[in-house]
């Protein structure tokens, strides 16, 4: 069984990236286009992991992350915030909130790839892992 990754991001250019980009690589990918979409997401089916956009319109990834750290079936719930801040209190508020990693971007999705692996356990060699068009 494939892993599932959920994309929270409410700019769909980046979405279909990264859609596309997790699609190639060997995962399921559902979609979330902001943070009320993706706590309802999660709680109707759990994903492997989450794409968490920090910086959305009604509740922002900050927001998702923590509602979702104060339920104990998602402790556990690798959650990788994305965000175009770079500055590194926003990036110290993401882990303090429960972000279990936090990628700038623009990002490389080599990279992006590699943490996604990383966090979900598997190898470097496992999938796919062509850039996204």
């Amino acid at each position: 069984m494939k892993p599932t990754i959920l994309v929270v991001d409410d700019e769909p250019s980046i979405v279909l990236s990264l859609q596309v980009l997790m699609q190639r690589a060997g995962f399921d990918v559902r979609i979330a286009r902001d943070g009320d979409e993706a706590l309802r997401s999660v709680e109707n089916f759990t994903p492997d992991l989450i794409l968490l956009d920090a910086m959305m319109p009604k509740r922002d990834g900050f927001d998702v992350c923590q509602t979702l750290r104060t339920n104990p079936a998602w402790k556990s719930l690798p959650i990788i915030m994305l965000t175009a801040r770079s500055r590194d209190v926003e990036r110290q508020k993401g882990l303090a909130l429960g972000a279990t990693d936090y990628i700038t971007k623009p990002f490389s999705t080599r990279d992006l790839l590699t943490t996604v692996r990383r966090h979900l356990g598997l190898t470097a060699a496992a999938g796919g892992g062509e850039p996204a068009p």
